[in-house]
């Protein structure tokens, strides 16, 4: 990889974020089968839920699709976790990431060019996903889709620097595959699947408050959709919800994150 001569400051660090992307998205180019199955998984997991126990699913006001589409919406935000993890652990592991520290990179292009490509790639997949959902019957009923698809991304640059976090801090990428078990009791225990009042109170508690459940809310309103039949504050304020979780998350995350980056080597 080549890393061009730029200005200094912005224009060197914008430069070199793109490029860095650009060598991501290159690497995923050569690995097209590990991709598809990647954007396919959450269809997959939409059509066990959506076809074999929708019928089972009363959802008030609407159909079990219109209220699954938009919390696997969200779901899929979180599922790119896994491969933020792996990739940054296995670049670290590999030496890569140290080669590219010693190049004159700008600032924490390293950093911003993984955010960059893994946002990309999460544009994919609410493509894929939101195609499959109209496929399989989802109707959107409202034209502020693409503020919900704002507030997805919103999400998943969150999850993005957790990622990093998590994929900077971990030695090996065996141990970044640990991350899958948290992220499956982060996905089931929230309201992408059920309404959370279906729940014990004290799950219910914790599924209600949960960042996915916000978002998962959220673009069922903005769309339109049906949502779950429960009163309260976290119910009535699911935009303001899912503003707000991303929002702390990248604030607890990207300092930590970047810390991280900074003492690689030390």
């Amino acid at each position: 990889m080549t890393v061009p001569a730029a200005a200094s400051g912005n224009v060197s660090w914008l430069v070199h974020t793109a490029v860095l992307a650009r060598r991501i998205l290159m690497h995923w180019k050569q690995r097209p089968v590990s991709i598809a199955v990647t954007l396919l998984f959450p269809v997959l997991i939409v059509v066990m839920f959506g076809q074999l126990f929708g019928g089972a699913m009363a959802i008030r006001d609407g159909a079990y699709i219109d209220f699954l589409i938009p919390g696997m919406l969200a779901m899929t935000m979180l599922f790119g976790l896994e491969s933020t993890v792996l990739a940054v652990t296995s670049d670290a592991a590999k030496g890569v990431t140290e080669r590219i520290r010693a190049m004159p990179v700008g600032g924490l292009a390293v950093l911003t060019g993984r955010c960059l490509a893994d946002l990309i790639s999460a544009v994919a997949g609410l493509v894929v996903m939101m195609g499959a959902g109209l496929a399989l019957g989802w109707r959107p009923q409202q034209a502020s889709v693409l503020g919900a698809v704002g507030l997805l991304l919103w999400l998943r640059f969150a999850f993005v620097w957790i990622g990093i976090w998590l994929g900077l801090l971990l030695k090996t990428p065996e141990s970044a595959v640990s991350v899958q078990v948290l992220v499956w009791p982060v996905g089931f225990l929230s309201g992408v699947f059920v309404s959370p009042d279906t729940m014990p109170a004290w799950l219910s508690a914790v599924a209600t408050w949960n960042p996915l459940t916000a978002t998962a809310s959220a673009v069922r309103e903005l769309a339109g959709n049906p949502a779950w039949a429960a009163n309260g504050w976290a119910a009535e304020h699911s935009v303001l919800l899912a503003l707000g979780w991303p929002a702390v998350l990248t604030a607890v995350f990207l300092p930590l994150a970047t810390r991280r980056y900074r003492l690689l080597g030390r």
